[in-house]
């Protein structure tokens, strides 16, 4: 390695160098200028809708509730001088012993491990100079050590209690991940080196598009996570043929097409979340629940919700459950003949499901005849880090927020849902989209997660005060058109599906509502998370499932004894459905025996907001 003329770098060290240097000054400068120009468009856009009134702020809040959560932490750490000493001391001798090991690297040549390394699948210090370069490298081991240690601060501040010490720990990871320095041009030598080859183009498409997103979420950004132009329901999503065959003021019915000669005589029943659209399970016909359901001879049926706006304000549970669900089985009977139905529900679609189970029960009506649960909490003492979003403040703020319109902005609630998971559905998109400049590739499942839906008050409302808030499912005193409701009602048999990677309705939670119900509960538990553990079609042989004993006793316990299978559950269900009834009629074609509205996937799926 040779030295260049009169300096005492090597040609390594000048090659480093030169690729953070500006090549071209005055193309870089005007660049700066145009992506400024594109900033004032993005603030515009920011801010026209304030001025006419029709955005309210709403983030004094939650940062007021983040604050608030911080200064408990804090409390605790300094009200006693010895432990604020050890908790800076940890700090301190961290950053010296990346300081230390720095400095023997750049200083002596010496090969010496990290101070901190990023945990196994941080994809965020991939980039070669992450490691190579002493600034980086100093820069990222500092921050590991900060953050790590902001950690440790909630897990042994023993004063909290464990609604605080969730909220702080989900806050903490909030704000470190945001202060990442791979989310900034200037310590994230991959953005760093693309900036400077560009000349600073990247920055001006990038701020372009933030204009662009913040314009289309009407004031509040709607971070574009994929390129959706290729996507159209009907066209090559949501492409299983089926009919609208009923439709009330909340939902759909959809009746899909066989492609059996002969179909189950129950027929099926499914009972998506409201949070999310249905075709979750019918994204494609490669990965669809409803296509593989046709396929194995079920008559499928799909509750298809109302994308609410202000005349549904109103429209609570009972209205979802007598309107919805108990609609949908009236529709099954008209288009079939049969009474007697096999149901699913899907996540908070499933915990309506339980609830409308027990109040049927208590009126007599009994057309259910087996409940299957998709990742469904009824006991919400684990209720994982959505949790984080539910006190008496933030419900009373929510309800505000709600109070004018009458339902909450679907932008809203998927927000929250990409901060459960932050550090992989917002900030790989941020410096994608908007420092790197770069348009997001297709994808079909991140489509479908931007097509949020909105939320009627009244049934929002009701959800977070009867569910996450005071658990009234699961004590029994959950009140629904005028009845006391008690999950022990339900003695039909029951298939609970649970998702060991799952942040939205956690694998113990769904374990522990099992003891609810008054029949037969068959506990299976899939690998992966909320939406790739339930939508796992056999043909892609991925994952793995764990079936056991009766879900009694401690959760961990049943794992251990459980059987692990590879692949999908799905067949596994298909045995269970076909054990309580095996009997088979004449296929059924939509609109023989009720008049058809319109083609699948609908209309009220088309509503966006």
């Amino acid at each position: 390695m040779s030295k260049t003329p009169d300096s005492g770098k090597t040609d390594a060290d000048t090659s480093s160098v030169e690729q953070y240097l500006v090549k071209d000054p005055e193309r870089f400068a005007l660049n700066i200028a145009r992506m400024i120009e594109q900033a004032g468009k993005a603030a515009s856009a920011w801010a026209e809708p304030r001025e006419k009134g029709e955005v309210r702020d709403s983030v004094a809040e939650p940062m007021a509730d983040m604050v608030k959560t911080f200064s408990k932490l804090t409390e605790y750490w300094l009200s006693d001088p010895s432990r604020a000493l050890e908790a800076q001391t940890r700090l301190f001798s961290g950053y010296l012993d990346v300081w230390s090991k720095s400095l023997h690297r750049v200083a002596a040549g010496e090969e010496v491990e990290d101070a901190a390394k990023p945990d196994r699948g941080d994809k965020r210090f991939q980039d070669p100079e992450w490691g190579k370069n002493a600034f980086f490298d100093f820069l990222k081991q500092a921050y590991l050590v900060t953050s790590r240690w902001a950690g440790d601060l909630v897990e042994h501040a023993d004063g909290l209690d464990e609604h605080t010490r969730h909220k702080a720990s989900f806050y903490v990871k909030q704000v470190t991940n945001a202060i990442s320095p791979s989310n900034f041009i200037l310590t994230n030598p991959e953005l760093f080196r693309e900036t400077v080859a560009s000349n600073g183009e990247n920055l001006v498409r990038g701020m372009k598009m933030l204009a662009e997103d913040i314009a289309a979420g009407k004031g509040d950004l709607k971070l574009r996570q994929a390129d959706y132009s290729p996507f159209e329901l009907g066209k090559n999503v949501a492409v299983t043929p089926g009919k609208i065959v009923g439709r009330s003021d909340v939902a759909e019915i959809l009746q899909y097409e066989p492609s059996t000669e002969t179909v189950l005589k129950r027929p099926l029943l499914i009972c998506p979340p409201w949070i999310n659209k249905f075709y979750i399970l019918d994204l494609n016909p490669q990965k669809s629940f409803i296509r593989w359901a046709v396929e194995q001879g079920h008559t499928v049926f799909v509750i298809s919700w109302v994308n609410p706006d202000s005349r549904h304000g109103m429209k609570g549970w009972e209205a979802y459950v007598r309107e919805g669900l108990q609609y949908g089985l009236d529709i099954v009977d008209r288009a079939t003949g049969e009474k007697d139905v096999n149901v699913i529900g899907y996540c908070v679609g499933g915990t309506l499901l339980a609830a409308a189970l027990s109040l049927l029960a208590k009126e007599g009506d009994d057309r259910i005849k087996s409940a299957t649960f998709f990742t469904t909490q009824v006991d919400f003492t684990y209720a994982g880090d959505l949790k984080v979003f539910v006190d008496e403040d933030q419900i009373a703020a929510v309800e505000r927020a709600m109070g004018g319109k009458g339902y909450l902005e679907g932008t809203k609630m998927a927000t929250a849902f990409n901060m459960l998971r932050s550090g992989d559905l917002i900030w790989p998109y941020v410096v994608n989209n908007y420092m790197r400049g770069k348009d997001p590739t297709p994808f079909d499942l991140l489509y479908w997660n931007a097509d949020s839906t909105r939320m009627a008050a009244a049934n929002h409302s009701f959800y977070l005060r009867n569910c996450y808030l005071e658990n009234n499912l699961a004590k029994g005193s959950m009140e629904l058109a005028g009845c006391t409701l008690s999950l022990a009602d339900i003695t039909i048999p029951v298939y609970n599906l649970a998702a060991r990677e799952d942040h939205i309705a956690p694998a113990r939670s769904v374990f522990l509502g099992c003891k609810y119900f008054g029949g037969d509960v068959e506990y299976v538990m899939a690998g992966s998370g909320h939406i790739a553990g339930v939508v796992n079609p056999p043909s892609m042989n991925k994952y793995q499932y764990w079936t056991g004993g009766k879900p009694v006793g401690d959760f961990h316990e049943w794992i251990a004894k459980a059987t692990e299978n590879a692949g999908s559950w799905w067949p596994h269900w298909q045995e269970w459905i076909q054990a309580k009834d095996a009997r088979r009629v004449p296929a059924r074609v939509p609109g023989k025996r009720i008049e058809v509205l319109g083609d699948a996937p609908g209309t009220y799926v088309k509503v966006r907001v």
